[in-house]
């Protein structure tokens, strides 16, 4: 029984259930729930869907594929809602057991196929991810999908805020098992969604089983029911029902998007659906259920329910649903061998699309000027490049913790922005890092540009998923069809007396991540040039702003002219010298300034190099410097271990080793936390003195 709970109105009402003959009776009116026609279609959606499902398990056992994650149990309910949605206009993040609705917007057997064999014309990801992980080519709005459980949440809600922002009339369809539910973004997302009334239509199919743990093991909503859990939220509309039932699924679907198109937020509709098949080709679900619940489920078969329906309702013969699956059965064997005899990806091309190779960044006009404006400190530069931005591009929008005006940032560098743009443009977002990154990633993809700001390096870990597993792979995974350009702006670096948790670096960490720049300017000048170029690119930018450099003097510098762009991947020779070699990015960088003006008063001669951005690494500028110099100190903020250091270290000895008259250096922080009192933080940390005396120590090797 389907059931509607209104938190306004504390009611329970269910759909009613019409015969298929009363819905039939008045063909092709406007009062008819589904012509005949329609119901011949949807019944062969569901057949196709389960035979693909046991033809790839098939394959399988042949050595043919590798691997399989079966949808049969939820054919029903996914027609249903797969047949009122459009692609081109809506928005699909579907999880790995929607097979059905996939087929229902436009995916093939072909296309399935496809993917199940990793061929290169597999449209969801030219074979670059598992079968099942489904997508359409950028003529739809349905990206790639990923493996995590629940990342796709956050996204659907950063393109339904996208289509408010703009305008557009849709909704985003997102869906997961009930599982999945477990997830903090899950619930992120669904606050998200419901505070601002966003057009979002969560399903999630709940057939009882996370892989094998149970759902009254998962849920605490009333009954282990996922709608129940979600009692509290004003504006959205929770829909239980039976989803092994076509016409009460259909009905329920309807309602629901009618809901959300009428403005009055999003809905929530739990179906109850049966797994007839294990999790996946590598599970044994005998393993962990009881036959008699097997057998059970296999009772609610949604197809053989559907099929009994037509036939008792005189719609459909068994001899023309018979026809149904052998007509099937044939589109199944031509998809197959049409597929199989496939070319696979070129094993040249595994390495491509990382990043944008459309040579768009070639074509900007970096550095055409020089700085001549009024001096200013780096967090102003970096305001003035966002408002110029913000006033140059309609499609860029800002939002991040406190970042509005009053407030406008806890270092100010947002300041003004809001009051000037709106707060359309310009807005606070709930004190979560991962909705902040997965509702930006979710925007960038329908296409706008993002510019978020995490408050903290320190506090940028529960957005790590998203930006590793989503944000970084979303160019790659979907071969080319799909990117993100997304910019987060984060303030790292010690030497403020921030204690633990403020005083953090984040650059190496993310600079094994493939998929996102990494820059880490070091003034106000190369702050405002990086910072412009990071808003032009179609990649992800993960933008570090030392915070010790915010207002400090030496760090200050000209302003440039609104046209000022820093390409990246081109360090800067800050100083030039002829004995030794820096390498050296942000607050350090200055602190090797330093110690080299101090070593030229003793008669040496010091290169040092600001790298301006980590990834992309400028080797060229290193190793001209390190064969003129012959010795090398590289240094930086964060730990020795695993710093970045090493990674620059390591290129030097394999491009530049028979150059070297001494050992490659690194100064950086010990291993350690860094501490609050500041004669702790100092100890742990590369002071002046253990730069200028290691730099010395090299020379006199």
């Amino acid at each position: 029984m389907t059931k509607r709970v209104s938190e306004k109105k504390e009611t329970k009402a269910s759909i009613e259930k019409k015969s298929i003959a009363n819905e039939l009776k008045n063909n092709g009116s406007n009062n008819s729930l589904l012509s005949k026609e329609e119901f011949v279609k949807a019944l062969r959606l569901m057949i196709l869907a389960r035979s693909i499902d046991n033809k790839a398990m098939n394959l399988l056992k042949q050595g043919k594929s590798f691997f399989h994650i079966a949808g049969s149990g939820h054919e029903g309910v996914q027609v249903a809602i797969g047949m009122q949605i459009n692609p081109q206009v809506d928005w699909l993040f579907p999880y790995y057991r929607d097979m059905a609705l996939s087929l229902s917007v436009g995916m093939t057997p072909t296309d399935f196929f496809l993917a199940c064999f990793a061929k290169a014309s597999d449209p969801a990801c030219g074979g670059r991810q598992l079968p099942c992980h489904w997508g359409m080519k950028r003529t739809s709005n349905f990206p790639t999908q990923s493996s995590p459980t629940g990342t796709q949440f956050l996204q659907a809600v950063g393109t339904a805020l996208a289509s408010v922002r703009n305008g557009i009339k849709n909704i985003s369809y997102v869906s997961s098992g009930e599982g999945t539910t477990s997830q903090g973004e899950f619930h992120e997302a669904v606050n998200w969604a419901s505070r601002e009334k966003l057009p979002v239509l969560f399903h999630i199919q709940n057939n009882k089983y996370a892989i094998s743990v149970p759902v009254w093991q998962q849920s605490g909503g009333e009954g282990n029911s996922i709608a129940e859990m979600m009692k509290g939220y004003g504006n959205l509309l929770r829909l239980k029902i039976d989803g092994t039932d076509f016409i009460q699924s259909y009905q329920a679907a309807k309602e629901a998007i009618d809901y959300i198109k009428n403005g009055n937020g999003p809905v929530l509709i739990e179906s109850d659906v049966v797994r007839l098949l294990s999790h996946s080709s590598s599970d044994d679900q005998k393993k962990y259920r009881v036959d008699s619940e097997i057998q059970d489920d296999i009772k609610r078969d949604p197809i053989k329910k559907l099929s009994e329906k037509l036939i008792s309702e005189n719609i459909l013969t068994m001899e023309e649903i018979e026809e149904l699956k052998n007509s099937v059965a044939d589109e199944i064997d031509k998809s197959v061998d049409y597929a199989f005899a496939q070319a696979s990806p070129e094993a040249s091309t595994a390495d491509k699309y990382v990043f944008d190779e459309s040579g768009l960044s070639k074509t900007f006009d970096y550095e055409k000027s020089e700085p001549t404006g009024k001096s200013i400190v780096m967090v102003d530069a970096i305001n003035h490049a966002l408002h110029e931005e913000l006033e140059e591009n309609p499609k860029i929008y800002i939002f991040g913790e406190d970042i509005a005006d009053g407030k406008g940032g806890v270092f100010t560098a947002t300041k003004g922005l809001s009051t000037k743009f709106g707060r359309e443009r310009v807005f606070n977002s709930p004190l979560a890092e991962a909705s902040i990154m997965g509702v930006a990633t979710g925007m960038a993809l329908a296409g706008l540009r993002p510019v978020v700001e995490i408050q903290f390096g320190d506090y940028i870990w529960p957005a790590f998923m998203q930006m590793k597993d989503e944000l970084a792979t979303f160019r790659y995974r979907s071969n080319n069809e799909w990117f993100t350009p997304l910019v987060t702006r984060v303030a790292v670096g010690g030497y403020i007396h921030g204690g633990l948790y403020h005083s953090q670096n984040i650059e190496s960490i993310f600079a094994h991540v493939p998929g996102i720049y990494i820059a880490y300017p070091s003034n106000a000048a190369d702050a405002k040039g990086l910072l412009k170029t990071a808003m032009r690119l179609n990649d992800p930018v993960l933008f570090c702003e030392h915070k010790g450099l915010y207002r400090q003097s030496y760090a200050m510098s000209p302003e440039p002219d609104n046209e000022y762009l820093i390409p990246f991947g081109k360090a800067k020779i800050v100083k030039e010298g002829k004995d030794l070699t820096v390498v050296s990015y942000g607050a350090s960088m200055w602190d090797s300034v330093f110690a080299a003006k101090k070593l030229a008063d003793e008669g040496y001669s010091i290169e040092v190099i600001d790298l301006r951005t980590i990834i992309p690494l400028d080797e060229e500028t290193i190793f001209n410097s390190v064969k003129k110099t012959n010795k090398v100190v590289i240094i930086h903020e964060d730990t020795l271990t695993g710093g970045f250091g090493a990674e620059i270290a390591a290129r030097i000895s394999d491009s530049c080793f028979q150059y070297l008259d001494a050992p490659i250096k690194r100064i950086a922080a010990k291993d350690a936390h860094i501490p609050y009192a500041p004669v702790l933080e100092y100890a742990v940390l590369p002071s002046r003195e253990v730069i200028y005396q290691g730099i010395k120590d090299l020379l006199k090797y």
